[in-house]
């Protein structure tokens, strides 16, 4: 499988990993202390954002494209 390393500080060149990081954002704010976080909580993170549907896959979520419904 061919991988592609982004240049260090351009971030246009990583738009999904940008985009994601906005996501879990939403469920650790910057700064924030994580040291409660278990792996529990990061497991219900990546379920809700694996569930969210996505615009650039005709809103279908990740896990449908990866269950391939």
């Amino acid at each position: 499988m061919p991988f592609y390393f982004a240049n260090p500080h351009h971030a246009w060149e990583r738009g999904t990993n940008e985009n994601t990081n906005g996501l879990i954002r939403q469920y650790l704010p910057k700064h924030s202390d994580m040291a409660h976080l278990t792996q529990r909580g990061c497991d219900a993170i990546a379920r809700a954002l694996n569930s969210r549907p996505r615009k650039r896959h005709g809103y279908r979520t990740p896990q449908q494209i990866l269950l391939g419904n």
